[in-house]
């Protein structure tokens, strides 16, 4: 069992850090949100009253954030310093790569083990363990990030050094973004020419058309 703080339980973070409850882990948790805290003790999360009690006597600190300057001010106001020396600090957000790798040297700086390790998979595999976890970390770390991350993922995957992880998310979110704008331009076009759109989807996704976003993300009802 590993002692882990959660910061962050809005659409992602709730169903992760239940996915680490269940694996056995003491899991103390912060959210501004108070709905949120609620949920997240419903679901066997001890609620905290600020990020620096949730991190106070932690072995690891999990953060899931809105965006970069949250991320930057989270860490180097109140986890960097506070967080017990040598705790292993992840954070799950989609930030840019400046910023992961501002807050990966400050942590270093400190005495702490960093890693930007965005997710894949979104809600459903937030809730289900099966993320893809895309990991910029020191190489000789990684085998202990992989092992924390492991109960919410379906995949670990080292992308490289500090920065590399959340590269590989923007590249990711690019290659998403274009297979969606194509597969909503295929069901407006089929429309037009007729063809309904559970024929359609029946078709292309045991074609050569077949992409996450037609048959796991489906834009059409």
């Amino acid at each position: 069992m590993t002692r882990i703080a959660f910061i962050g339980l809005g659409n992602m973070g709730g169903g992760m850090a239940a996915r680490l409850v269940g694996a056995g882990h003491q899991v103390t948790a912060f959210d501004l949100s108070t709905e949120a805290l609620e949920r997240a003790a419903g679901r066997g999360c001890t609620p905290a009253a600020s990020v620096r009690e949730a991190v106070a006597g932690a072995e690891a600190v999990i953060t899931m954030l809105p965006a970069g300057p949250q991320v930057r001010a989270v860490y180097e106001g109140e986890i960097l310093g506070q967080a017990p020396a040598g705790a292993l600090l992840i954070d799950a957000s989609t930030i840019d790569v400046e910023t992961a790798r501002a807050v990966a040297e400050k942590a270093a700086a400190a005495g702490y083990v960093f890693a930007d390790a965005p997710v894949s998979g979104g809600t459903a595999g937030a809730e289900a363990g099966t993320l893809a976890f895309m990991v910029g970390c020191d190489e000789a770390r990684f085998a202990a990030i992989e092992a924390l991350l492991a109960p919410m993922a379906r995949a670990v995957l080292r992308a490289g050094d500090h920065g590399a992880g959340q590269a590989a998310k923007i590249c990711n979110n690019m290659l998403l973004g274009i297979s969606m704008i194509g597969t909503c331009e295929a069901f407006a076009l089929a429309e037009r020419l007729g063809l309904e759109p559970d024929k359609f989807f029946e078709i292309a996704s045991k074609s050569s058309g077949q992409c996450w976003s037609l048959t796991s993300y489906s834009p059409w009802p």
